[in-house]
């Protein structure tokens, strides 16, 4: 018996390879452009936001089930052309994310900013507190 599509079963490249496979059957990879994809994330996430707009921050943890389907469809639309930004683009993503992470450590380390919510180059220079 086969395990069932999720996060723990199915790789970075099986998803990349199902966006690749959908955007190549329809032949729009003349239009998935770096540019284009860029902004069609942009769009997406603008997307994502509007479900959450007016929304107090409990609210906003505490969704109806039909809002959070929405809000997940919302959302897979962007990893969706993430994926697909990614593939036109040659790069590995789980590099990608590693490597990104790693910068975020050092940027971040957990004993100078633990609870606290600044841009990095706030604590730039500032003393541990």
């Amino acid at each position: 018996m086969s395990q069932p599509p999720d996060d723990r079963h199915t790789t970075l490249q099986e998803l990349k390879g199902r966006v690749a496979a959908f955007v190549a059957e329809r032949d729009w990879q003349q239009f998935h452009t770096p540019k284009n994809l860029s902004m069609s994330i942009a769009i997406e996430a603008a997307e994502l936001m509007e479900h959450f707009q007016w929304l107090t921050v409990e609210a906003s943890r505490n969704l109806a089930p039909e809002a959070l389907a929405q809000i997940g469809e919302e959302l897979a639309d962007i990893v969706i052309y993430s994926l697909s930004l990614a593939n036109t683009l040659n790069l590995d993503l789980a590099q990608t994310v590693q490597a990104k992470m790693a910068k975020n450590i050092r940027k971040y380390p957990a004993e100078k900013v633990k609870g606290k919510s600044h841009k990095y180059t706030w604590y730039e220079g500032k003393e541990e507190s």
